[in-house]
């Protein structure tokens, strides 16, 4: 490596430091600070031979919906009928603790029908989704352990209750790597940052820098004219410098980080990580503008989605798993959108801007062939009270159908990669508010994923201060029931 180094310095005119040398390659930095948002996984990303997965799997890739804000299952996938006999009545098992006031229960003002050969109910909220209702599996004994957002989503979406643990899409990735090297394994796409969480949702955290999951902000409008996909990646292309003259500057950077690497005479994950990290943002010039540009899908399969960030959103992650990327996790909106304390009717719009779209990921993900390979999940952080919430809600604390947060019952649904369709799998009591038969923890669920990945959820560990960690904690139990 030190051999190298004066050949490194004549290329950057001759600088004294590798500070200096690092400053001197300006025509390349515009794709630096894009490096910084974008992971290879291990594997596919380094053009080393894949991890090999612990048994064969049912699926290959994961698209998980994520309605962020809490969505009422009562209202939606979990109807129940003793809320319209008791609607203004007192809950008949006394009244139940939450984090905001509460009063009588709340019937739910959406209609429920019974959707193909299977008959599952669901609500007139989600009527291309019901149209797939022979595809999907719903859970509807779902529980959680708090009843915030913050604590909630990060348990939905890294096993544990606070930040600083690695998040599911960074342990498939280092399980399984990713199959397509010039795109990083663990996409996260919407329209703004999601929730009030942020980037620990799909943070590395002490995993291999290059499992961080690569957040896109998809602020352009569906269909445009003059749309252009570079603008939804920053600096993805560098401006001073293009073809071999940018291949040096990166060849440069490797060398004096490896230089770098010899001098510390010991293991540095994040220079090695931001090796790759480098290499793969430079490979991703040449795909990443392609796979976001859906201006080459036919119109049919424009009109299947529908318009909207959430379609364009859906759209990407299906495009994304066809090129091989491990995960795609697309959440609807910023902030907590699906939190419904001040009237439930606020989730017509959020319904009506999803459930197109993820009828859509479905039929698609059909008619390509990658249905039977990729398993679609669709979830919350938790659920919404069967009871009227009396305050605290709303804007000025006006509350008129709201209900409050309920991390004791909810529902989510999955379809695809060795699921079984048509099918419900657990309950909650008469009225919804809690999970009673054949509950499901997120522990569970994540085990499940890990699961038809080819993953024992067990063996998947990783070494940190002392200890061996893994997405499941010291939990989880694989749902065979839900398997095909």
């Amino acid at each position: 490596m030190a051999d190298s180094l004066p050949d490194c310095r004549a290329l950057a005119g001759r600088p004294r430091t590798r500070r200096e040398a690092l400053k001197a390659v300006g025509g390349g930095f515009g794709m630096m600070a894009f490096a910084r948002l974008v992971a290879a996984s291990a594997g596919g990303g380094s053009g080393q031979s894949l991890p090999q997965p612990h048994f064969t799997p049912r699926a290959k890739n994961v698209i998980f919906l994520f309605m962020n804000g809490g969505v009422s299952q009562v209202d939606t996938f979990d109807p129940k009928p003793m809320l319209e006999t008791y609607h203004g009545q007192p809950l008949p098992t006394g009244a139940i603790k939450t984090e905001r006031r509460t009063g009588a229960l709340l019937k739910s003002p959406f209609r429920f029908d019974r959707y193909g050969e299977s008959g599952i109910e669901i609500s007139e909220l989600f009527p291309h989704v019901g149209g797939c209702a022979d595809d999907i599996c719903v859970i509807r004994s779902m529980h959680t352990d708090i009843p915030n957002h913050e604590p909630s989503l990060l348990m939905m979406n890294t096993g544990h209750i606070q930040p600083g643990r690695p998040s599911l899409g960074s342990w498939l990735t280092y399980g399984l790597g990713t199959g397509n090297r010039n795109l990083p394994g663990f996409v996260v796409l919407c329209p703004d940052q999601p929730t009030v969480v942020g980037p620990p949702l799909w943070s590395n955290a002490f995993l291999p820098p290059i499992h961080q999951g690569s957040y896109i902000s998809d602020k352009a409008p569906r269909i445009e004219s003059d749309f252009d996909p570079e603008r939804l990646i920053p600096n993805i292309r560098g401006e001073a410098i293009q073809g071999d003259g940018q291949r040096r500057e990166v060849d440069l950077v490797e060398r004096l980080n490896r230089f770098h690497l010899a001098r510390l005479g010991e293991e540095a994950p994040e220079i090695e990580g931001a090796i790759q990290v480098m290499e793969t943002a430079y490979r991703m010039q040449t795909e990443a503008p392609e796979v976001f540009d859906i201006r080459g899908e036919s119109a049919a399969t424009q009109k299947l989605y529908g318009p909207g960030s959430t379609a364009r959103g859906c759209l990407m992650a299906v495009r994304l798993v066809e090129r091989g990327v491990r995960m795609v996790q697309v959440y609807y909106a910023k902030g907590d959108p699906w939190d419904a304390h001040a009237d439930i009717f606020d989730h017509r719009k959020n319904a009506r801007d999803s459930d197109q779209p993820f009828a859509a990921v479905i039929k698609d993900l059909k008619s390509r062939g990658l249905f039977d390979e990729t398993l679609v999940v669709c979830g919350t952080e938790f659920g919404r009270t069967p009871v009227l919430e009396t305050g605290g809600g709303g804007a000025g604390g006006r509350v008129v159908n709201g209900r409050d947060h309920n991390p004791f019952g909810f529902s989510i649904w999955l379809a695809g990669g060795g699921v079984k369709g048509g099918m419900t799998y657990g309950a909650t009591d008469d009225f919804g508010f809690r999970a009673v038969e054949n509950p499901v923890h997120v522990h569970d669920l994540h085990a499940t994923i890990l699961y038809l990945m080819g993953i024992d959820h067990e063996r998947l560990t990783y070494n940190y201060s002392g200890r061996d960690f893994r997405l499941t904690d010291v939990k989880g139990r694989v749902i065979h029931d839900i398997i095909a």
